[in-house]
Order: C-alpha cells, then sequence, then structure tokens
C-alpha cells in the first residue's frame, strides 16, 4: 500500500520534475559543450658542466658532475612550477618577436598553473595546457629558452651558471580529449534534477494538509460513513451495467 501511495504521489506531481529536468536540459545546451584544450610536452636532458682542472689531480671520473644532475633533475621538476619560473617565461614571452602582448595579456599566474613538470633520471619533462594552440606554441617556445638560458639563475649555489639543458624533444602541441567528469557533466546534472524534483514532490505532499482519501481520515480517529468514487470510477461502473 504505500508503495502504490508512493507512485501516487509522484504521478501527481510529476511536472515538478519535468519542468526541474528541462530547465537543466536547457541550461546545458545553453552553455554548450566545453571549450577545448591543447596541451604541449617537451623534454631536456639536465646536466652540469664539469668544473675545469687546475692542476693534475684525480676527477672521481666525474661522479659528482652526474651525481649533481639527479639533484638538479629533482629541484628543476618543482622550479618549473613557481611563480619566479612563471614570471621569466612571462618576460621572454613579452619580447618575443611574435607574440603581440597587447592583444593578448597573460598574466604570470595563468602561466604557472598551466604548467607541471616530472622526472626520469635525468630526463626533465615539462607540460603546459593552455586554451589556445596559437598561444601555447609561443608559450612553450618561451618555456623551452627560459630553461635552456635562465635555469641557473633560479638556484641560489656557486656554480649554477654551469647548469646546461638540451632540449631532445621540442614542444608538441595537440588536443586535449575531454576527461570522465566533462564527459558526464550533462547526465549527472539531469539525474541531480531529477532527484531533486522528487524530493520537492515529497516535500510538497507532506506540507500539503489537505485530506486526499479514506485512510487519512480514518487515522484521524473519524469514522467513514461513506465514500463518493471519483468521476472516471462512476464511468467504469456505469458503462458496466450497460453491457447485457
Amino acid at each position: 500500500m504505500e508503495l502504490r501511495h508512493y507512485a501516487h504521489i509522484i504521478k501527481q506531481r510529476a511536472w515538478i520534475s519535468v519542468v526541474l529536468l528541462l530547465c537543466v536540459a536547457a541550461i546545458s545546451l545553453h552553455q554548450g559543450p566545453s571549450a577545448p584544450s591543447f596541451s604541449a610536452s617537451m623534454r631536456f636532458v639536465v646536466g652540469l658542466r664539469p668544473e675545469p682542472r687546475s692542476g693534475d689531480y684525480y676527477a672521481y671520473d666525474r661522479y659528482y658532475t652526474w651525481l649533481t644532475a639527479e639533484y638538479l633533475i629533482d629541484d628543476l621538476s618543482e622550479v618549473v612550477k613557481s611563480s619566479a619560473f612563471a614570471q621569466t617565461v612571462r618576460e621572454n614571452l613579452i619580447t618575443a618577436e611574435t607574440w603581440d602582448s597587447a592583444s593578448a595579456p597573460i598574466p604570470a599566474g595563468a602561466i604557472q598553473g598551466a604548467t607541471t613538470g616530472g622526472k626520469l633520471h635525468r630526463i626533465l619533462t615539462v607540460s603546459i595546457t593552455w586554451p589556445d594552440a596559437g598561444q601555447l606554441t609561443a608559450i612553450a617556445d618561451a618555456t623551452a629558452k627560459t630553461l635552456q638560458e635562465d635555469a641557473g639563475s633560479f638556484f641560489a649555489l656557486s656554480g649554477s651558471d654551469r647548469i646546461e639543458l638540451q632540449l631532445i624533444d621540442p614542444p608538441a602541441v595537440g588536443p586535449v580529449s575531454p576527461g570522465l567528469t566533462q564527459r558526464l557533466q550533462v547526465p549527472i546534472r539531469l539525474f541531480l534534477a531529477l532527484v531533486a524534483g522528487l524530493g520537492l514532490a515529497f516535500l510538497l505532499d507532506y506540507l500539503d494538509e489537505s485530506v486526499r482519501g479514506k485512510q487519512e481520515v480514518e487515522s484521524l480517529g473519524i469514522p467513514v460513513l461513506g465514500e463518493i468514487p471519483a468521476p472516471h470510477t462512476r464511468l467504469r461502473l456505469s458503462q458496466r451495467r450497460r453491457i447485457p
């Protein structure tokens, strides 16, 4: 009996869910698909030029030069995420001949948020995600220039001017496929609208103080002497009586 009562509530106020679904669908269509984004990835070999010898002595077969490169990779993978690095990239971007800073000003914070770094042995990987492919190409070129020419300026160490980065994979710009969250965004919105509509229907039914059936009258302790059937019920009864 309770399931029938719940089904009756949903059927009686189904218009609430329908209206919410239509509103959410209209808003989603008005917003349109999410703007495409592009990604550029580049890889560098990180090394350190050996110190020049000032005498005839054993240099440990350049062991410490290779060991220092391992530490540099760890630091550089974090340096590329810093605001100081993003600011230097922005300065190199503004001075680039192919960049019009007046028509497309880009703050350093946007570059910082779009840049990530990774490492594998002595290989540094830098990835940048941006909504415009043309701007991304210019930003990636400025990033590569910053790492190759100004990497030592981010270290407060003696001999940091001997840091060298060799670009082995130039920036490759390509579209980024939408993630699972973006693909399920509209279905999730519609599902939440449906749940909200059902919840609102039950809330309105709970707040409705009108009497809508014999069971509700009897639950108040009032005896029921008779019940007038609904119009469609009387119609079915009259049709049955006409059958010979």
